[in-house]
């Protein structure tokens, strides 16, 4: 049995918004993934992952009062209306694409 998944909170508010959007992208994509799949199991888990995620940069930037936090917010909003549906494979490649620009900018950054 797996251990249940937790993000380190503290770690994840010291990263930049790159970085975390990049993070939960991974999850995302494993979701993507696992529903093209049909890997019920593997899906439900990294969607899972990717609300923690979304909930923990959320949560960081409404703290700091940043306007971002509405992005932020309406990306998970889009993220659950894809997962809960048969969505249109441009809708995923839509989505898809959003993230990995957040993926390039954190790597950029380092």
């Amino acid at each position: 049995m797996s251990q249940a998944y937790t993000v380190d909170r503290k770690r994840w508010a010291s990263m930049n918004i790159f970085e975390q959007m990049g993070n939960i992208y991974s999850e995302v994509g494993r979701s993507f993934d696992a529903k093209c799949r049909n890997d019920t199991e593997r899906f439900e888990q990294a969607v899972i992952r990717a609300i923690d995620l979304f909930n923990a940069t959320a949560s960081v930037l409404i703290e700091q009062h940043s306007p971002k936090a509405k992005e932020v917010l309406r990306a998970k909003e889009e993220f659950l209306n894809i997962c809960s549906r048969n969505a249109k494979p441009e809708e995923i490649q839509s989505l898809d694409k959003y993230f990995m620009q957040f993926a390039i900018a954190a790597r950029l950054k380092r």
